[in-house]
Order: structure tokens, then C-alpha cells, then sequence
């Protein structure tokens, strides 16, 4: 299975191949920081079956934790395309609003729902977690 995808203004462009390890809704507050408030929808994918066709996107770390994730996003438009996150190595999570087509999408798992604010519904019938 082939994936393409996008930022907002088209500076970046990717595609992968191979299957969707997870779906998940992360609730957690770093990821509500970067979604505008609502949980970040998310696939988890083997790095190895990703690849950048257009453009080299920015990186960001804090230098506050010990070991960060970074964050991969458009320095022009700001979107926030995938992270590599230490606690999954060899994967990505990739956001799925940068895909260009994603009605397929269907949450397994809501996450970090010890964050979860009141207004955030989580779909009947997934999987919820305090933490991941």
C-alpha cells in the first residue's frame, strides 16, 4: 500500500509503503499544543518505509527533556508532518491530516487520556489508556 502526503502549502511532499502499525488519538498536552487543543490523530509507521519527495523539512527538540522527539515540520507553512518518538524506535507517527487521502482512518486507541479534556469525545467501541 502506497501513501502520499503533503504540508498546507506544498513545500514538502512524502509517501510510504507498507502497513499501518496503529491508529491512535493522543490526548496528551504536548500533542494538544501542536493540534490547536483537540487529540492528535495518528498513525504509527516503520521509518524505514517513509521517504521525503519533495523538500527537507525543519526539525524541532526541546532541550529540556532527556530524551525528546522530534518533530518534523514545513518551515514555511509550520505543519506538522511526523515525529520520531524514542519510546518507539524504528517507527514514525505520522499526523494524519498531512495524508492526502485519509478516510480510511479508524482509531484503534484514544492515549493519554489522563490528559484528556471534556470536550474531547472518544469514538464507541476503541481502546482508552490512561498513558500509552
Amino acid at each position: 500500500m502506497k501513501q502520499t502526503g503533503r504540508c498546507y502549502c506544498g513545500d514538502l511532499h512524502y509517501e510510504f509503503t507498507g502497513p499501518v502499525h496503529s491508529q491512535i488519538l493522543c490526548h496528551c498536552r504536548e500533542c494538544r499544543y501542536l493540534s490547536g487543543g483537540s487529540a492528535n490523530a495518528s498513525i504509527v509507521i516503520a521509518e524505514e518505509s517513509f521517504q521525503w519527495t519533495k523538500g527537507e523539512p525543519k526539525t524541532y527538540q526541546r532541550s529540556d527533556l532527556e530524551t525528546p522527539r522530534t518533530r518534523f515540520f514545513c518551515e514555511n507553512c509550520g505543519t506538522h508532518i511526523c515525529v520520531k518518538s524514542p519510546p518507539r524506535p524504528g517507527m514514525l507517527v505520522l499526523k494524519i491530516g498531512s495524508l492526502d487521502e485519509h478516510s480510511w482512518f479508524k482509531p484503534e486507541a484514544a492515549i493519554y487520556c489522563c490528559d484528556k479534556q471534556e470536550f474531547h469525545v472518544i469514538p464507541e467501541g476503541i481502546k482508552v489508556l490512561d498513558k500509552a
